[in-house]
């Protein structure tokens, strides 16, 4: 893997030129089940779905406000840029405009054109994979990109750990601070296999970023875990230990597949499902119809951490929303995970993006994390600011 260093040229005071990309509909299908966007925008916001893309992206540009007089941003009309950059006080030059107001992957990618033939310093994007496929395809190698983590399937790495964290990388640059440049691998997935529960990840690319480790997450992991005896000495005391009339979520991933199966019961491997007294009461559910099922009945959580990343939340499960979150409570979590899958992060925390920033912070520390039969290690969730 190559390396470069960072800094922008020129003076202290020279305008850091920041590219700007909005994929409005990234992650709708997320908290309505849908394991994603592309082909289901219209299924997903009939659903109720509410898109999450512009407020992540506001997380983003915070950290910048205080050096806007630094930034000459170039963006995109509307929604993919524009609206929001307005909102938020910031001045900017618009490259592209979209032809219609349910904009494309064909937008991003001439919008990325556009952007990259102006010349930038950084060319900021948020979505899920299959934007970072759009700017891969649009500019390769040419510029140096962030993305911000707003789709369902961030495979990738080429995003942020967390929206915040993009503008605190970027804040880095501008302030002319010497950041390492790397290469990362753009990843994506077949939607349609992912919704039958297949993962079938392929290599699409890759894209320079600002390497800054702190703040940008890793390529995820993937495979099934090869310890078969850990992860049935796992669910065997997770099954010994289910109380009764207790409402048990049951997250994603195949960690938490292994407690299903030693309970007898049908899983949906990449959705959430809810068990109470030894059965399965609601398979596959939304952000929505899990907050009916436990903001008012005693509840908890089992879930696992994605390999290779160390995210908890915001990262294919955003049917945990806050409000499940909380209605559950930090203390009712039951997070499992191998040794192995551990020792994977490198001493690296485990992560919450769950698009509430106070949220997050209230689920920092350390947690206890079921490691084999009545085996817990502590492991710390959240970054040391």
């Amino acid at each position: 893997m190559r390396r470069f260093f960072y800094a922008v040229e020129g003076s202290v005071a020279s305008l850091f030129r920041l590219g700007l990309i909005i994929n409005p509909v990234a992650g709708v299908g997320g908290a309505v089940a849908l394991k994603g966007s592309d082909g289901v925008v219209e299924q997903a916001l009939a659903l109720g779905a509410v898109p999450q893309a512009q407020h992540k992206t506001a997380l983003a540009l915070e950290p910048l406000l205080p050096l806007k007089d630094q930034l000459q941003i170039l963006t995109v009309a509307g929604a993919m840029g524009a609206d929001l950059l307005a909102s938020l006080g910031f001045q900017f030059e618009i490259c592209y405009t979209p032809q219609s107001s349910q904009t494309t992957a064909e937008d991003t990618e001439q919008a990325a054109t556009a952007i990259a033939e102006q010349g930038v310093d950084l060319l900021l994007f948020a979505g899920g994979d299959g934007t970072a496929r759009n700017i891969c395809a649009a500019v390769g190698e040419r510029a140096t990109v962030l993305g911000v983590p707003a789709g369902c399937k961030i495979h990738s790495g080429v995003y942020a750990i967390s929206p915040s964290a993009a503008g605190k990388v970027i804040a880095q640059l501008v302030k002319g601070e010497l950041v390492t440049l790397t290469e990362a691998a753009v990843m994506d997935i077949d939607e349609t296999a992912f919704r039958q529960g297949i993962v079938r990840a392929k290599r699409f690319g890759e894209m320079r970023i600002p390497a800054e480790l702190r703040y940008i997450q890793s390529v995820k992991s993937g495979g099934k875990e090869s310890e078969e005896l850990v992860l049935d000495d796992l669910a065997a005391y997770i099954a010994s230990e289910m109380e009764e009339n207790v409402r048990y979520v049951m997250g994603s991933g195949s960690t938490v597949a292994a407690v299903m199966k030693e309970l007898g019961l049908p899983n949906t491997l990449l959705g959430v499902d809810v068990v109470e007294n030894g059965e399965l009461i609601a398979s596959d559910v939304t952000a929505t119809e899990l907050l009916e099922l436990v903001k008012d009945y005693p509840s908890k959580l089992v879930i696992t951490l994605i390999g290779g990343q160390g995210h908890v939340f915001g990262r294919g499960n955003q049917q945990l929303s806050p409000a499940v979150i909380r209605a559950v409570g930090r203390a009712n979590i039951c997070l499992v995970a191998t040794k192995t899958k551990l020792q994977q992060l490198a001493g690296r925390p485990l992560l919450a993006d769950t698009g509430d920033a106070s949220l997050d912070q209230q689920l920092q520390g350390l947690l206890p994390v079921l490691v084999g039969y009545n085996d817990y290690v502590m492991y710390r969730l959240g970054l040391e600011e």
